[in-house]
């Protein structure tokens, strides 16, 4: 029964522009009674610019084991807790599914409150087909790496990768080598200042990334082998 205990609010946060937010999610974050954030001094400066003063609690990869039993107990209990990550959309690259999960087999109701996505921005922007896609997240970055590239060479979608920017010239190299030279968009610093989108063949994004090292969080998106998605 879900009468007595609290709700578990899935929200989505900016991912850089603070003013890609939704009424809802303001709403949301100054109504629970905590918030379950990935690094509550990052996630601080977005309540400070709303003027949200509502308690946090951390919940992030290395303190979830030891998290989650009080977080869900706080939910048994009868508190409403809204799980943000950094940015974007928790549960997506990030322990938030863990959490999710936990809430749903101790019967608690989990609501999402939709909003930024670096998957869904980058690949809107991309110029790629979006009637069929898959998002990948981080590769490997030693073991399974191989394999991982590999199983992915016969899909017919358009690929979704996130990347560390120091590692996107090596991501790049491989998936040239596996992969072959495909269409490719690297997308960094989605929505801020220094936005950038990169179009054209992997060959010819990965010569860009090697004269320009990029900065900031980066979307890696290759399309598949067809002419009509080739750029040009």
């Amino acid at each position: 029964m879900q009468e007595n205990k609290g709700t578990l609010y899935i929200v989505s946060t900016p991912i850089g522009n603070l003013k890609d937010i939704t009424f809802r999610a303001i709403d949301t974050l100054k109504l629970v009674t905590f918030i379950a954030a990935e690094d509550t001094r990052h996630t601080k400066k977005l309540l400070n610019h709303y003027n949200i003063d509502t308690k946090m609690i951390s919940y992030f990869e290395h303190n979830r084991v030891r998290r989650i039993p009080k977080i869900i107990g706080l939910l048994e209990s009868g508190t409403d807790i809204a799980l943000v990550t950094d940015a974007g959309t928790p549960g997506i690259s990030d322990p938030a599914y863990k959490l999710i999960r936990s809430a749903i087999r101790n019967d608690i109701r989990v609501i999402p409150i939709p909003g930024p996505s670096a998957v869904l921005a980058a690949l809107v922007a991309s110029g790629l087909p979006t009637d069929r896609f898959l998002f990948v997240g981080f590769l490997p970055p030693k073991k399974g790496r191989r394999k991982k590239l590999s199983d992915l060479a016969s899909h017919e979608a358009t690929l979704i990768f996130y990347e560390n920017p120091k590692r996107v010239v090596k991501t790049l190299s491989d998936i040239a080598a596996f992969l072959g030279d495909r269409p490719a968009v690297v997308c960094r610093d989605l929505t801020k200042l220094h936005e950038e989108i990169i179009r054209g063949t992997v060959s010819e994004v990965l010569s860009y990334f090697s004269q320009e090292s990029p900065r900031g969080e980066c979307v890696i998106m290759i399309g598949k082998d067809d002419p009509n998605v080739y750029f040009g």
